[in-house]
This record gives structure tokens, C-alpha cells and sequence, in this order.
């Protein structure tokens, strides 16, 4: 008898443990550049997730939902290695995820893989990313995607038979270079010259000026969103690029609601592949569209829609596994999720842990008195085609 209450009292207070455990936090530290040239697009990303938690309420599996911020301040990779195993050392995060910027995701995927760590990355978009965490799941886009799009489009169907590539000379620009050449020139186009240009370069006169002396078809660029579009389109109208007679290509940071503003009348006819717009005209993102401008007084973009869809993915997944954060469960339950976001059709592969989605592509015009992105062709079911091209 006595064994047998001995034992019953075992029971009870395991019970007990995991009772107080189900009704503890579930703790998400958001890495992120909060400060810096990349503050703006930190907060688009929060607005995002933010807006998700409103609409979706704050408790996932009988579990509140806790924010633990921190600040990187740039695209600063062995910061937010350290800030990173500050949250899981110190604060005990059960999830990584935020990042503004691929450097922030490539310091924090060590941890993650090192502290099995569930972690979604909502902007990092160099290829290799996944591949730095097994732990880690992609809700935003890679440059590959975009580019291979773009560049295969633009032969085939764009009636460009010459362009010049130029990119920031960071592992998401080197992704966008090499995936547009390769599907511009496997489709019969021909590259006439590249650049690459740093990440924090302020002034794009010298490397404009190299591609004007090219005399290009086309161009295409990619620079990070932020103050750089704005500034590399009034470098190409100071260089006397005529928008008219050379056709700019870009993925979609060049020409957000943001650089369209910057850009005003330079915007015009610019060629894009994106996978989000605001102006994508389906129900849901209609009605995802008028939340976000209620709550924050603005149009969300790709880096909005990153932060709510991967704000889907954690609620999603901790679902699926009834609230337990254990990272294997959790980047278990993630493979195979499949849902409408105001972006349209998407999922996660489930050998990659990437995203798969449309590709849109668009040509800036003006309407209604207004200059807004307008899709005029589309490539659906789009996956990363670096790690398509390993299988």
C-alpha cells in the first residue's frame, strides 16, 4: 500500500509539472535592426506579426504568446549570433525568429542548430539559409525565386534580348546576379555586364556610370529596401538613364510602396517580380490591406506580410503539437503547411523548409492619378530553385 501512494504522489506531481508548464509563456525572441537604416523595415515586419497576433488573439494551445525584443542595429551577423544565445541562454526563448536582413538570420541560425531551437526567419532572403539550421523555416522569399522568375519572363515574354546586372555585393544580391543571368541566358538572353556594389553604399554614381557607358537594353538591380532604391533611381536619372529607352528590372525592395514615393515620376515602367504587393487584388488581402491601414495608418508590403505569415507559421505549428516547443516537433509540424496569405497560395516545402509561392510580375504605372505596381503575368508554385537544382 504504501508503494502504491508513493507512486500515486509521483503521478500527482508529475501531473502538476505539466499542468504549470501548459500554462507558462511560450517566450519568441524577435531579433531584429530596430535602430539604423534598416529601423523602418524592422517595424514593417513587426507591424505584420503584430497584426496577426490581434487578429488571432495572443494564446496559442492554452499558452500566452510572449514578445522579447532585441535590437541588432544593422545587418550585423556576430551580433545577432550573441543576441541570440542571450535570449535562449538568459531568457529562455522557446522560438527565434524576426530578422530584417540575411546576415541577422545566418548569426542566429547557428544557434539554432546548436540549441535546437525553432526559428523562422521572416525577411532573410539568401538561398543557403535554410541550410545553416535544421531547425529554422523560411516565411518571406529568396532572391533565386524572384530572379529565375524575372530573368526567364523577361526573355520569353518580356522582349528583352540584352541587360546588365546590378547588385548589392551581399549573399542575397550574389543569389539575385547569378539565378537572373542563369535564367536570362538559358532562355536566349544575353548579360553584357555586371556589377556588384557594397551593402552600405551611399553613393551609386561610379557604378551607374559604368553601366551607362555599357549602353544596355535593360537592367537588371537589386539593392536592399530601405533609402537605397530611392537614392540608385535618382543616380540613373543624374546619369541621364532614360526609364523610357532602358528597361529597369528589379525584385520587389526597388520598387515598394516606399521607393515608389522616394522615386515619384523616375518609377514609371519599371519591371518587377514579387511575390506581394498591396495592390494584389484578392479577397483576403483586400480585407488584410484595410487591417493593416486601420491599425497603423499605412499600406503593408512584402516585409508586412512576412512578419504575418510567419507569425501563421508559429501559431501553426504549436497547433500541431498541442503547445509543446520542443524543436524537433515544432519544425515538424511546419513541413507540409499549406494556407491562403493575403500574398495567395502558399506552403512550405517539406525537404527544404522553404517557401513555396506565386511570382508575380508587375510594371510600374500610373493609375487613377496614383503610381502603384500593377501584375500583368504570373509564375505559380515557385520553390527556391537553388535547392531544386540539388535534388
Amino acid at each position: 500500500m504504501k508503494r502504491i501512494a508513493i507512486g500515486s504522489t509521483w503521478i500527482l506531481w508529475a501531473l502538476a509539472a505539466t499542468a504549470a508548464q501548459a500554462q507558462q509563456p511560450i517566450k519568441l525572441g524577435i531579433i531584429s535592426a530596430y535602430s539604423g537604416q534598416f529601423a523602418d523595415t524592422a517595424q514593417k515586419i513587426e507591424n505584420g506579426f503584430k497584426l496577426y497576433m490581434k487578429l488571432h488573439g495572443d494564446t496559442v494551445a492554452g499558452r500566452k504568446i510572449e514578445i522579447i525584443r532585441r535590437d541588432t542595429g544593422g545587418p550585423n551577423p556576430d551580433v545577432a549570433k550573441r543576441l541570440a544565445q542571450e535570449l535562449v541562454v538568459r531568457d529562455k526563448v522557446d522560438i527565434l525568429t524576426g530578422f530584417t536582413t540575411s546576415p541577422e538570420s545566418f548569426g542566429a541560425a547557428d544557434v539554432s542548430a546548436e540549441a535546437k531551437k525553432f526559428m523562422v526567419s521572416m525577411n532573410g532572403t539568401a538561398s543557403t539559409l535554410t541550410e545553416k539550421s535544421p531547425y529554422l523555416v523560411r516565411s518571406s522569399f529568396t532572391l533565386p525565386q524572384i530572379a529565375q522568375a524575372l530573368g526567364a519572363w523577361a526573355a520569353t515574354k518580356g522582349g528583352i534580348k540584352k541587360s546588365y546586372t546590378m547588385v548589392t555585393d551581399f549573399g542575397p544580391g550574389i543569389d539575385g546576379e547569378v539565378w537572373f543571368q542563369k535564367a536570362f541566358k538559358e532562355n536566349g538572353g544575353e548579360i553584357v555586364g555586371s556589377v556588384r556594389m557594397p551593402l552600405a553604399s551611399p553613393d551609386f554614381s561610379a557604378f551607374v556610370q559604368r553601366v551607362n557607358d555599357a549602353k544596355p537594353e535593360s537592367i537588371f538591380v537589386f539593392v536592399p529596401g530601405g533609402a537605397q532604391p530611392a537614392a540608385l533611381g535618382k543616380a540613373f536619372f543624374e546619369r541621364g538613364i532614360d526609364p523610357n529607352k532602358v528597361k529597369i528590372m528589379s525584385s520587389p525592395e526597388a520598387v515598394d510602396e516606399t521607393a515608389i514615393k522616394g522615386l515619384g515620376e523616375l518609377a514609371l515602367g519599371r519591371l518587377s517580380g514579387s511575390h506581394y504587393d498591396y495592390n494584389h487584388q484578392s479577397k483576403l488581402n483586400v480585407e488584410f490591406v484595410k487591417a493593416y491601414n486601420a491599425e497603423y495608418g499605412r499600406n503593408p508590403d512584402f516585409f508586412s506580410v512576412g512578419g504575418y505569415d510567419g507569425m501563421h507559421v508559429i501559431y501553426e505549428a504549436l497547433k500541431k503539437t498541442n503547445g509543446n516547443t520542443d524543436g524537433d516537433a515544432l519544425v515538424q509540424a511546419a513541413r507540409n503547411l499549406k494556407w491562403e496569405s493575403p500574398r495567395g497560395p502558399i506552403s512550405i516545402d517539406p525537404e527544404t523548409r522553404d517557401i513555396i509561392q506565386t511570382i508575380y510580375i508587375q510594371r510600374t504605372e500610373k493609375v487613377g492619378g496614383k503610381i502603384v505596381n500593377v501584375e500583368i503575368d504570373k509564375v505559380e508554385n515557385v520553390k527556391d530553385p537553388v535547392k531544386a537544382m540539388k535534388k
